[in-house]
């Protein structure tokens, strides 16, 4: 049976642009989505060369992004995109989501969600008044080792948690010299990223993993950020200590100046009857350890409890499958959203395991929070959900 497919437009990521590029593999990985429309740049000959490149109807390839939504909104509902995925800078995902919503479509966002709390916040509302879906591609819940650890310690193989440790390392920004790169020079722009750049950068993406895998939440922290190399005026390195809402502690490491890492993401949380480990490095294999029994491996597609962790899966065991696929998995969930809200159901984004809104709240604050604790000299502070 023929089934069609999902229509969808995209903001930024011109010829060359790494997340854009890996935005529309994800998207077509499972043959649901079309790329039909986009405005890739500001530069309107480099956006049109962009569509060439992609196939898309030089019509619906627009100057503005303000162009696309107009003009879009005008097609009959079997031909306009049936959402905008945004994989610009910082400083535009509001203004841009903003006018999606308003302008009747759903949005898939990449992360952070906007350039500060305050706009996170105009943005729930704006959904919360609106019928559109809204969802933020944090890509490390779509791995299916991360689905099936969440779900191990929801069913209390764990037992109570008392510790959790995550680490995101990088080396790209070591030097100086690395600040040439188009994606560098956004991200060190206070105009462009916000009041953060690693935090911001893949900090954030640390502490949605430890909330979305232990179930817990984060109430208060202590935070040291650092501009490690000279001349920066954002976060280059950081160290955040975390309390949770059971009383339980643990820590948060992120540094894009860690020279020879790569994308070096490892979370390991520690209950009174196991625990379990899990590295982006090897995102196949779960480690599971307890105090009077054996270590035991766990590996993609072998004996998996979580239905969400063997719907993620697309491959026998034994084919890897990573970051594409992990991400793909964020897509593929949206789209069923998509559907579910086409068809008239009533639906929420934790019934198809996508982030959203509420996601981005807590990011967003995160980022905050951090770099608040960070210029003070008490110890801990709460955690706060409100606008500074």
């Amino acid at each position: 049976m023929n089934k069609a497919r999902i229509r969808m437009g995209m903001i930024g990521g011109a010829e060359g642009a790494f997340i854009g590029a890996v935005h529309r593999i994800a998207a077509r990985l499972d043959g649901l989505i079309d790329l039909v429309a986009g405005s890739f740049s500001s530069d309107p000959t480099r956006s049109q060369s962009t569509a060439a490149m992609l196939g898309i109807d030089p019509a619906r390839c627009y100057d503005t992004y303000q162009d696309m939504f107009q003009e879009e909104a005008k097609l009959a509902d079997d031909q306009r995109i049936d959402f905008v995925v945004i994989v610009t800078p910082n400083h535009l995902h509001f203004p841009i989501a903003k006018l999606a919503i308003e302008s009747g479509f759903h949005v898939l966002s990449d992360k952070p969600a906007t350039l500060n709390l305050q706009e996170a916040r105009a943005l729930q509302t704006l959904i919360n008044n609106s019928d559109c879906l809204y969802g933020l591609t944090h890509t490390y819940t779509g791995y299916p080792m991360v689905k099936e650890a969440r779900y191990r310690i929801a069913q209390g193989q764990l037992g109570a948690i008392r510790k959790v440790v995550v680490e995101y390392s990088q080396g790209w920004l070591t030097t100086q010299e690395d600040e040439a790169g188009k994606q560098a020079q956004w991200r060190l722009d206070p105009a462009k990223a916000g009041i953060s750049c690693c935090i911001a950068d893949i900090g954030v993406h640390a502490a949605n993993l430890v909330e979305y895998v232990s179930g817990l939440t984060i109430e208060a922290l202590c935070a040291d950020l650092n501009h490690v190399v000279p001349g920066r005026t954002l976060d280059d390195d950081g160290t955040v200590l975390l309390r949770f809402d059971n009383g339980c502690k643990g820590v948060l490491l992120a540094s894009q100046i860690a020279l020879g890492e790569e994308n070096n993401l490892n979370l390991r949380i520690y209950g009174d009857k196991g625990s379990l480990e899990w590295s982006q490095m090897e995102p196949n294999s779960l480690w599971l350890k307890s105090h009077n029994a054996p270590t035991t491996l766990l590996r993609a597609g072998v004996a998996l409890q979580s239905e969400a962790a063997r719907n993620a899966l697309r491959t026998p065991a034994g084919h890897p499958e990573g970051y594409l696929e992990a991400f793909a998995n964020i897509y593929v969930n949206f789209t069923k959203l998509i559907e579910a809200k086409k068809a008239g159901r009533a639906v929420n984004n934790h019934q198809f395991d996508v982030p959203g809104i509420e996601d981005a709240i807590r990011g967003m604050a995160f980022i905050e929070n951090a770099v608040e604790a960070s210029s003070k000299n008490t110890k801990w502070h709460t955690f706060k959900l409100d606008e500074r």
